[in-house]
């Protein structure tokens, strides 16, 4: 998303003069953000492996904890588990929307 408020073009400008401004402030706005690396791509795949799998691993510990605690016939790991890779799973899911959304936001306004 920009930071700088979009305003429309001026009907009494030449469209030459409007196509330039917006390439201009495309440029800039590219500027500003910096440029995206293999790195950045990465790191973003890592955020997205630990947002699934610190849940997982919690409720796990938290199931193993549980199951030495109360000894019933209920496995609280496997209940536990699975819950924390559904937690996860949903997680991963909003980072990967959020960063869609951001993307999409930003190519629209470099279209305007």
């Amino acid at each position: 998303m920009s930071d700088t408020p979009q305003k429309q073009p001026d009907p009494g400008r030449p469209a030459l003069a409007n196509r330039i401004d917006r390439k201009a402030k495309r440029k800039l706005d590219a500027r500003r953000k910096g440029k995206t690396s293999v790195w950045f791509g990465l790191g973003m795949m890592g955020l997205i492996g630990w947002s699934v799998t610190v849940p997982t691993l919690l409720g796990a510990a938290l199931g193993i904890w549980l199951d030495e605690r109360d000894p019933s016939g209920r496995s609280w790991t496997l209940a536990l588990l699975t819950t924390g890779l559904v937690i996860g799973c949903l997680n991963a899911w909003h980072w990967l929307n959020r960063e869609s959304n951001e993307i999409n936001e930003d190519s629209e306004d470099s279209d305007e």
